[in-house]
């Protein structure tokens, strides 16, 4: 499952979020990377205990935490931090599959990366290039979105960011842990949520939502791992 959830920043938010970033002190990317990844990785990055990558990560978790769609989507039961990226003149990252498993700065808690998920920052005509294009059993996926966008898709997808000839492409990027850990589950429960969520808005009163809603949290029941 591939989704884009709009509007996780405001206009203003993003304005005050990118003036800082701007200004960050950023490092070279392949320090974070594996010793395969890092072949194929060519970007600039926050380091993880950079205080304004604390202070802007933590305000990105508390939006996630108020977002409706995000929720139903992930059905999240832990978030990795989330870190910042910084493309530019030529920089890219090549197909790479991400980490299965994430350790969490500072403490002894670990995150499997169930899901991934990039920020945008950069509206899509600053910077030519940029694409980030993930592979699944349906093909191949191109996502530039606007300012203020996120998209969602399994962690365990092939993907990469394309060259950025022109501009800078700025971003944030997480891992999520899953109350349901396979795709496809997520999937059917998010279908069923937004089925139950038209039929309320459609026919408030109808019988059939009491049951459409248990069979949602009992199947939710059978299928979570906490």
């Amino acid at each position: 499952m591939m989704l884009t959830i709009p509007n996780i920043l405001t206009p203003e938010q993003l304005r005050q979020c990118r003036a800082a970033l701007e200004q960050a002190a950023w490092q070279d990317g392949k320090q974070t990377a594996g010793h395969v990844a890092a072949r194929a990785k060519d970007n600039q990055q926050l380091a993880q205990d950079d205080p304004l990558s604390v202070q802007i990560g933590d305000f990105i978790l508390e939006r996630l935490g108020s977002e409706p769609r995000f929720i139903a989507a992930a059905l999240p039961l832990k978030v990795l931090p989330p870190r910042f990226n910084r493309y530019s003149a030529g920089g890219t990252y090549g197909n790479h599959i991400d980490n299965a498993i994430f350790s969490v700065p500072g403490t002894s808690h670990r995150v499997r990366s169930d899901l991934s998920a990039t920020l945008f920052f950069s509206e899509p005509e600053e910077y030519d290039g940029g694409e980030l294009v993930v592979e699944d059993t349906y093909g191949s996926h191109r996502v530039k979105l606007p300012a203020g966008q996120l998209v969602l898709y399994p962690g365990s997808s092939l993907h990469r960011v394309t060259p950025v000839t022109r501009g800078t492409r700025l971003a944030a990027f997480f891992w999520i842990q899953s109350l349901v850990r396979e795709d496809s589950q997520r999937s059917l429960l998010l279908e069923l949520d937004n089925a139950v969520q038209a039929l309320t808005a459609e026919v408030p009163q109808s019988p059939e939502l009491v049951r459409l809603t248990g069979v949602y949290h009992n199947l939710l029941r059978q299928w979570a791992n906490t």
